[in-house]
């Protein structure tokens, strides 16, 4: 039986977002025909400050990169980082973007080698810290910087002479020499688990987070620093140190599997994201309310609709 055949399209992402070399696109290739179009089965929108999306009259799925909640206002369906009991939903927060399990796979590393290789204690690389919530991890970084010296690469606190450059490949090959990564979100919810774990677990050197009080059900709690496992700000900052301290106990948490075993974090399974969208194609659209849209913002959104680069 031929592969089921849909047309989509993509608006609201971040600049230079690609059309056909995205995650989505990718995923969907591998189960069905893809297509896109102008007019589409199914536009996957994302950014809800932006309002491309209102161009099209169609089924829309909205994804949320952010912490934001669905506007059922607006979409059909919606991909969140949400605990949402909703038939509508499928539960995708941003770091299923980052790739698949094998990047946890430790099967053929040396723990050793990896530690040698370490020349700094912890790295932080943080560029926005403007609000009160995200002050959490300017907090942090300061307290345990005035017990031992975090380099800090990003624009935020920079000690290093200069944010780092190249991107996500720059930061990874940072996070690779530092022993500790501040892994903090800009907020705490349950399930709001951006890329900022995953990207320190790719590099080896051990997270420590705050966010998602949730996140022990995603990842396994052995291979972290959760900050809520802890009493106290001071107790966690004494258990880094003594990890630093201590190469055994450091390698102990280096050797820890990063992903649960029981139940595995389904975050990765594409079968879920193939079966939802057969399941959107199936039922169809889902009644919503029209938002009132000015004829303003109308032709601003047209004449700054991007274009696919």
């Amino acid at each position: 039986m031929p592969p089921r055949k849909i047309q989509i399209d993509f608006c609201d992402f971040w600049p230079g977002f690609s059309k056909t070399n995205n995650f989505f696109y990718q995923t969907l290739q591998r189960q069905f025909e893809v297509e896109l179009a102008d007019q589409p089965d199914i536009l996957i929108y994302a950014d809800p400050g932006s309002h491309a999306h209102r161009l099209q009259r169609g089924l829309k799925v909205y994804f949320g990169i952010e912490s934001h909640l669905p506007d059922w206002r607006e979409c059909d369906y919606a991909m969140t980082c949400h605990y949402l009991e909703d038939p509508r939903h499928l539960r995708l927060p941003f770091y299923a973007l980052s790739g698949d399990t094998r990047q946890f796979d430790k099967s053929a590393e040396d723990p050793e080698a990896l530690l040698a290789a370490k020349t700094r204690f912890c790295g932080f690389v943080v560029s926005n810290a403007g609000n009160r919530a995200a002050q959490k991890r300017v907090q942090f970084f300061q307290a345990l910087s005035a017990r031992k010296h975090v380099d800090s690469a990003g624009r935020t606190l920079n000690n290093m002479g200069g944010p780092l450059a190249g991107g996500w490949a720059g930061k990874l090959a940072f996070l690779k020499t530092c022993k500790f990564n501040i892994a903090f979100e800009n907020k705490s919810l349950p399930g709001y688990t951006t890329e900022k774990i995953v990207q320190a677990m790719r590099a080896r050197c051990i997270p420590i987070y705050w966010g998602s009080p949730r996140i022990h059900e995603e990842f396994n709690p052995r291979s972290f620093l959760n900050y809520f496992d802890f009493p106290s700000e001071t107790a966690l900052i004494e258990r880094i140190l003594e990890l630093d301290r201590r190469d055994d106990l450091y390698l102990e948490m280096l050797r820890q599997p990063y992903l649960n075993e029981n139940p595995p974090n389904e975050t990765y399974q594409k079968e879920r994201i193939w079966t939802f969208f057969d399941r959107i194609l199936t039922e169809g659209p889902k009644r919503r309310a029209r938002k009132v849209f000015s004829l303003g913002r109308w032709m601003w959104v047209k004449r700054n609709k991007p274009r696919e680069p």
